[in-house]
C-alpha cells in the first residue's frame, strides 16, 4: 500500500495541516458546523493519514456531501465536486479532447505543407489540446494542498460508470490513451457518497473506507440547527429537533433529513415562530416533507401526538 508520508516533500507541507488525532478530527468539524459522530470522525481522520478514498452511503440528507464541503473549508482545500447522474461517461467526467481545435491545428498543418503525419499525431494530442473535467483537475497539483474530490451520488450513474473510477480511487490516476498516464502526487482527498438507490460493486468498495452516516441523535440534531441557525430559540429549536426525530419513527415513505430540519428551522424562524402549533406545522410542512403522500397523512390526530412527543427535551 502506498505510504503518503514518503511521496516527497511537497505531501509532507499538505499532511502538516490535517489534524493529528481523532479529537482534532472532532473538533475540526465542529469548528466549521459539521457536528459528527466519533465513528464518522475516526474514519475521516484515517482516510486523511492513509490517503484513502473515504465512501460513505446513508439516506439523503443526513450531512453526506457536507464532509466534502466542510473538510474543503477546514483545510482550506479546493472542491472538485463530480455530480452523478446516469449517462455519465469518461467525457464528462474525467477528459475530452478539444476536437475542434484539433481540426484547425490539423488544417493549418496541411495548408503550411506539412506531410509528417507522425509529428502532427504528437502534436494534436498535446496538453494543450486537453480538456479537463473533474476527475483530471483532482490529479493536478495544487499550491493550497491536494484539493478535495466529492464524487457525488454515485448510486444515480450507471453502474459501467465504476469501472472508470477504479484506477483513480486505487492509483489516483488516469490513463489516456494518445496521452499518456497522469498521476497525482500527493493524492486528493476523496470523498464519494451513495443514498444507496442501488448497490455500488466490490471493487470500488474495497478502494475505499467505508462508513455508513445516520440520522443524528437528538442531541447532535439540535447542536446542527442551533449551529445553522442561530436565530432560532431555544425553545423552539428543541421542540423541532423533538417533532422530526418522533415523525423518524413513523411510517413515512421519505422521512426528513438533517438538511430539511434546517430549512424548516430557518423558514419558521422567517415567520417569527415561538412555538410549535398545528397551524404553523399545516402551513409549513413542506419545508419538511416533500411527498404528497407524507404531507397527507399528517393529519389533525398525527400532528398532535408528534407535537405531544416532541414536548420532551431531546
Amino acid at each position: 500500500m502506498r505510504d503518503p508520508r514518503r511521496a516527497g516533500p511537497d505531501l509532507m507541507i499538505a499532511e502538516s495541516a490535517l489534524p493529528s488525532s481523532v479529537d482534532a478530527t472532532l473538533d475540526l468539524l465542529a469548528k466549521h458546523g459539521y457536528f459528527a459522530e466519533r465513528s464518522l470522525a475516526t474514519v475521516v481522520f484515517l482516510s486523511l493519514r492513509m490517503a484513502r478514498p473515504l465512501f460513505v452511503e446513508g439516506e439523503a440528507g443526513v450531512g453526506k456531501t457536507e464532509i466534502a464541503k466542510v473538510l474543503s473549508a477546514a483545510l482550506g482545500r479546493r472542491l472538485i465536486r463530480l455530480q452523478c447522474y446516469e449517462g455519465l461517461d469518461l467525457a464528462s467526467a474525467a477528459y475530452e479532447w478539444n476536437s475542434h481545435a484539433q481540426l484547425i491545428a490539423i488544417r493549418l498543418a496541411e495548408a503550411a505543407g506539412d506531410t509528417d503525419r507522425e509529428r502532427l499525431s504528437s502534436d494534436i494530442f498535446a496538453e494543450r489540446y486537453l480538456i479537463k473535467r473533474p476527475l483530471l483537475q483532482a490529479l493536478e497539483p495544487d499550491v493550497r494542498g491536494p484539493p478535495v474530490l466529492l464524487i457525488d451520488e454515485l448510486d444515480r450513474a450507471d453502474e459501467a460508470f465504476e469501472a472508470f473510477l477504479l484506477e483513480i480511487l486505487g492509483d489516483f490516476q488516469v490513463t489516456i490513451p494518445e496521452f499518456g498516464t497522469v498521476r497525482a502526487a500527493p493524492p486528493p482527498i476523496v470523498i464519494a457518497t451513495s443514498n444507496r438507490t442501488r448497490e455500488i460493486h466490490d471493487a470500488l468498495k474495497r478502494r475505499c473506507l467505508y462508513h455508513w452516516v445516520d440520522y443524528p441523535s437528538a442531541e447532535r440534531e439540535l447542536a446542527i440547527v442551533r449551529s445553522r441557525v442561530p436565530g432560532i430559540s431555544a425553545a423552539l429549536s428543541q421542540q423541532v429537533v423533538g417533532f422530526v426525530q418522533a415523525l423518524r419513527n413513523r411510517d413515512f415513505y421519505k422521512n426528513p433529513g438533517v438538511a430539511e430540519t434546517i430549512d424548516w428551522a430557518m423558514a419558521l424562524t422567517e415567520l417569527d415562530t415561538r412555538l410549535l402549533t398545528p397551524q404553523i406545522v399545516g402551513d409549513t410542512i413542506g419545508a419538511l416533507l416533500k411527498y404528497q403522500d407524507d404531507i397527507s397523512r399528517m393529519q389533525d390526530d398525527v400532528v398532535q401526538n408528534l407535537l405531544k412527543e416532541a414536548a420532551t427535551d431531546p
